[in-house]
């Protein structure tokens, strides 16, 4: 009989990571775009949203900071690339497009750091890496949509460029469990501590 996934993984990636003294929160994407069920790109992920929403007031209280991500695109998508030539329905990110805006319950306040990017990760041809290490912040709680696209991308190039990184499972989603579960299990494994909800908040209340 073949052996399990995780009896397979458990023999090389077995180390589980601890929490830092300065954590920043990063919020990805949550706009419009995955929650109108008129969206080419609607997920279905209203409870990630809610758990979100938990997860950053915690982190406010704990003056953490809070940190945004979102898509935004020129007219002529020249901007996109090879994103684009993949996936055609990234034209929900031009830039005025209302699918692009902000869910209200989870808008950024005016002293928030918000980061425009053009693909998957919120580090890829963004200065979050710097600013984050201007902010003297040791380790990067991510939360957002989607789970196996720009969640796993921010997660694989915070651990390249040195933060101790938590997933927050209950805080991320994607438009099918498959690939949410499948790339939970994997970064979990090689690049994060993925963490629910409840071990986010609990952790940010120990901070106050």
């Amino acid at each position: 009989m073949e052996e399990s996934a995780i009896e397979n993984y458990k023999k090389v990636f077995n180390t589980n990571l601890k929490f830092g003294k300065s954590p920043a929160l990063i919020l990805i994407d949550f706009v419009e775009a995955y929650f109108n069920e008129k969206s080419p790109l609607y997920a279905n992920v209203d409870n990630t949203l809610k758990s979100a929403v938990k997860v950053r007031e915690a982190a406010r209280k704990a003056l953490v900071p809070v940190i945004y991500t979102r898509v935004v695109y020129q007219s002529s998508m020249a901007d996109a690339g090879k994103f684009y030539e993949k996936i055609q329905a990234l034209e929900v990110f031009k830039e005025g497009s209302n699918l692009g805006k902000w869910m209200k319950c989870l808008s950024p306040e005016a002293n928030e750091l918000i980061i425009t990017k053009q693909y998957p990760s919120a580090f890829f041809g963004t200065s979050l890496a710097s600013t984050l290490r201007t902010l003297g912040v040791d380790s990067v709680f991510l939360t957002g949509l989607t789970t196996s696209g720009c969640v796993r991308a921010s997660c694989v190039d915070s651990c390249s460029n040195g933060f101790t990184t938590f997933v927050v499972s209950d805080a991320c989603g994607d438009r099918h469990s498959d690939p949410h579960k499948a790339n939970l299990f994997d970064m979990q494994a090689k690049y994060a501590e993925v963490i629910n909800e409840k071990q986010a908040i609990d952790y940010f209340t120990g901070l106050v």
